[in-house]
């Protein structure tokens, strides 16, 4: 049975327990058991890549729906994003149904943030490419209608700061996905205007100042930070690895626009 089949009958979602596994439970119309504690040599690996993968998708759309609400009310462009990412996941119709629920939980004025990102981390194991994947896709839903509102910034610099993201990495983060969000990916072959070269480093994490080979190890940590198969290995679900896919792109089209400004 696949990762979803399991889900959809139960398995993962019972086994995660906590206020995940209750989200999730109220997703699917399930009542999964909150108190359920997994005891070691009882036959479930708790890294299992595909609790993993249940985590990364529960903790996804219902955080997602807390940020969209998080300046008073969610914007028509905020829903179409969400829809977007799950088109970019192409989710079959259970899983989309089942991302629109945990959205809409999200929203619920006793939507425990604290309690979802705490046992997010847990589950993930700190596995930093997951995190940042994550702070990735709230960061473009937050950006779905042009800028992060005030009340959408509090909220993402709290969740980042919950997850050990400093301000200076999430301000990364944000340059990364506002290129991407802006569609300006594919156009390092003609000369760069200033603002965008500008854009290019801050993508990046590094200054105009920074060395040729800073430029080429930040270039590195990124792509590795974003490599499809590694955050497949490290339990990112499959379905979101166009996503991935996609920050790939941004970050080679960056780091093309630096270097060819450099060449002169």
């Amino acid at each position: 049975m696949s990762w979803w089949g399991k889900v959809l009958g139960g398995a993962f979602g019972y086994m995660l327990g906590g206020p995940l596994g209750a989200l999730l439970g109220a997703a699917l119309g399930h009542k999964f058991d909150q108190g359920l504690h997994i005891e070691p040599g009882a036959g479930f690996d708790p890294g299992q890549q595909e609790r993993v993968q249940t985590a990364f998708f529960t903790a996804t759309f219902s955080v997602m729906g807390h940020v969209a609400k998080a300046d008073g009310r969610v914007s028509p462009d905020e829903i179409r994003l969400a829809e977007q990412v799950m088109a970019q996941m192409r989710l079959d119709g259970a899983m989309r149904k089942a991302a629109q629920a945990l959205f809409r939980e999200g929203k619920s004025p006793d939507f425990d943030l604290d309690a979802v990102l705490d046992q997010f981390r847990r589950e993930c194991h700190r596995r930093r490419h997951l995190v940042v994947s994550f702070l990735e896709i709230q960061l473009a839903a937050a950006l779905a209608d042009g800028s992060i509102a005030p009340g959408e910034r509090r909220v993402l610099e709290y969740i980042a700061t919950r997850l050990g993201v400093s301000p200076a990495e999430l301000a990364q983060l944000e340059a990364l996905v506002a290129g991407l969000h802006g569609g300006g990916g594919g156009q390092a072959r003609r000369p760069a205007t200033e603002d965008e070269l500008a854009a290019a480093y801050r993508m990046l994490g590094v200054t105009p100042e920074a060395s040729d080979a800073e430029v080429k190890k930040a270039y590195r940590r990124l792509m590795n930070q974003h490599h499809p198969d590694k955050l497949v290995a490290k339990g990112l679900p499959e379905e979101m690895i166009r996503v991935a896919t996609e920050r790939t792109q941004q970050i080679k089209a960056a780091y093309e626009r630096v270097r060819k400004a450099r060449r002169g």
